[in-house]
């Protein structure tokens, strides 16, 4: 099982970005894909994710507008593409996969099960 998270890097605000994370190796269903931020001294947070089962996709409430999660059509890579970019969203960049789908709590790190290598963002002028 694996996930490799790649696309991070130094951008101006306004600017924009696309992470990328390769899922590979899983044998069984899972429920969730998705991406999680941490900034220095702050809590993991859920960013976006899609719930496998339906596509339906969800965003925390300071990237709706911004940031769209998508999937290729193998569903072997999520993205996050990340547009008018500001400072704090500077953060290093999880993907994540949970094996349940938990509906209104999903921001919640510790309901996901496999993580991957983050990825640094850094917006700034």
């Amino acid at each position: 099982v694996q996930l490799q998270a790649f696309g991070g890097g130094l951008v101006q605000p306004g600017g924009s970005l696309r992470l990328s994370c390769a899922v590979s190796g899983f044998t069984l269903h899972y429920y969730g894909i998705g991406w999680f931020r941490q900034a220095p001294g702050k809590e993991r947070e859920g960013v976006s994710c899609i719930n496998t089962n339906d596509e339906n996709t969800y965003y925390a409430d300071s990237v709706k507008g911004r940031f769209t999660i998508s999937r290729d059509n193998a569903k072997t890579t999520v993205y996050l593409q990340m547009n008018s970019l500001k400072p704090e969203d500077t953060a290093i960049y999880y993907c994540a996969v949970s094996r349940n789908w938990y509906g209104s709590v999903w921001f919640r790190p510790r309901l996901w099960d496999v993580w991957g290598h983050g990825t640094q963002v850094t917006v700034s002028s």
